[in-house]
């Protein structure tokens, strides 16, 4: 099997689209031999914020000197990005060797209830890190929490950065509804941390909190973290780091860390994709993956505050099944013009209803339809500032055009799955 045959097995679970639930996980984990049962996990669910939170956490433990396991998702560029050892990510002979071992144990699922891609990848991750024998595994979700593969762990610390609306087709069309989902991941007597604000989300997490024996801390905007201390751009990565912060404090005993620790952890995390500035031929190049209303606003908020007074040109690419015309309401005040491309996806907006959706915003707004991302830079080359957000398609195609990520081959693909709705086990 060569690394493309492999990839090409992970695009044919997609067939089997994303059954929430965590029956099958749990049994594919069992015939791999209960890999998590030989390690530790610090739990991360939320809406935004998940995957800088874990960065943070696995640069701080790693400082500490620590093995630390990160798993996250969706990967911006290359599927390996998902599965990393002290930031390295996995390589592509290890890819190969897991596929290879996991694929015999599929034969004990029936066709209508087979693993998905995610459930099968969640698995080969801990088989991996159990292997490589982690002090510690920073375990993100992929989608709510509840009924989401990762949740077949039982973790030192669960942490659920924030509530907003997305995948609301999924994971129901309020906040509480989200808030419940999301509060799946705690579990009995396991410390619970979150940054969530709004009342009536507290009320979910508190009460399940409650229910589970579960110490809960709760993060308010009082930031401990000065803009010097972090490497990371953005008023909302302070809260981020505070959340980080609460969780070392609370695992102090289980997994000690010091406060050199801490400062050199942050001052030195990394998180492509995510106000994410490059400098190329002259021009400053933000990238950022706002792809939800709530993450349009961050962005929105950290043009208003890092670059004040300057209006960047901006790259926008969506989702069809993200709420796009809300983000282009929130984003076309700020920037002097737009141009709008069809994203490489199945589920893409399409580039010319974008720049509608821009235009009924701000009918001053000069706005663009490019056919691809490269023209549009292209187009912009004169520009000082430019902003390219959106999808975290539209991100990772522009950290592979800037030749910044693994190499890849066209992997970004494995990001797509569809799910039925509210369809657990």
């Amino acid at each position: 099997m060569s690394y493309a045959d492999a990839i090409q097995f992970l695009y044919g679970l997609q067939l089997f689209g994303a059954h929430f639930g965590l029956e099958r996980a749990q049994k594919l984990a069992a015939l791999a031999g209960h890999p998590q049962a030989e390690l530790r996990f610090i739990h991360v669910a939320g809406t935004n914020g998940k995957g800088s939170t874990c960065a943070m956490l696995e640069s701080i433990y790693r400082t500490a000197g620590l093995r630390v396991g990160l798993f996250t998702s969706p990967h911006l560029v290359s599927f390996r990005e998902r599965i990393q050892v002290n930031r390295q990510v996995i390589a592509e002979n290890e890819i190969v060797r897991l596929v290879a071992e996991m694929q015999p144990l599929l034969k004990d699922f029936p066709h209508d209830n087979h693993p998905t891609m995610f459930e099968f990848v969640t698995v080969m991750a801990l088989k991996y890190f159990a292997e490589q024998k982690c002090d510690l595994v920073i375990w993100e979700t992929g989608l709510g929490g509840r009924l989401d593969a990762t949740n077949i762990v039982t973790p030192l610390a669960s942490v659920i950065t924030n509530i907003a609306f997305d995948h609301t087709q999924w994971l129901g069309d309020t906040l509480e509804k989200i808030a419940t989902e999301k509060a799946g991941i705690i579990k009995s007597g396991v410390p619970v941390v979150t940054a969530a604000a709004q009342p009536e989300v507290l009320a979910v997490i508190e009460k399940t909190a409650r229910e589970n024996n579960a110490p809960l801390t709760k993060v308010n905007s009082g930031f401990r973290i000065q803009d010097s201390e972090l490497s990371l751009l953005g008023e909302h990565q302070k809260i981020n780091a505070t959340l980080a912060l609460a969780v070392v404090e609370i695992l102090q005993n289980e997994i000690p860390a010091t406060a050199t620790h801490l400062h050199a952890g942050l001052a030195n995390v990394s998180w492509p994709g995510r106000l994410q500035m490059i400098e190329h031929a002259g021009q400053q190049i933000l990238l950022d993956g706002a792809h939800n209303v709530a993450g349009a606003e961050t962005l929105g908020a950290a043009l208003g505050r890092q670059f004040a007074g300057r209006q960047p040109v901006l790259i926008f690419g969506a989702l069809a099944d993200k709420k796009w015309p809300e983000i282009c309401r929130v984003l076309a005040p700020l920037v002097a013009k737009a141009f709008t491309v069809t994203v490489a996806s199945d589920r893409a907006a399409d580039a010319a209803e974008l720049a509608g959706a821009f235009r009924s915003a701000n009918p001053e707004l000069p706005v663009m339809v490019s056919a691809s991302l490269a023209d549009a830079l292209n187009a912009c080359k004169d520009s000082h500032f430019v902003v390219v957000t959106g999808s975290l398609y539209l991100v990772g195609e522009a950290l592979e055009y800037f030749c910044l990520s693994p190499a890849a081959t066209g992997e970004r693909g494995l990001n797509e799955w569809l799910a039925s709705p509210k369809n657990g086990d």
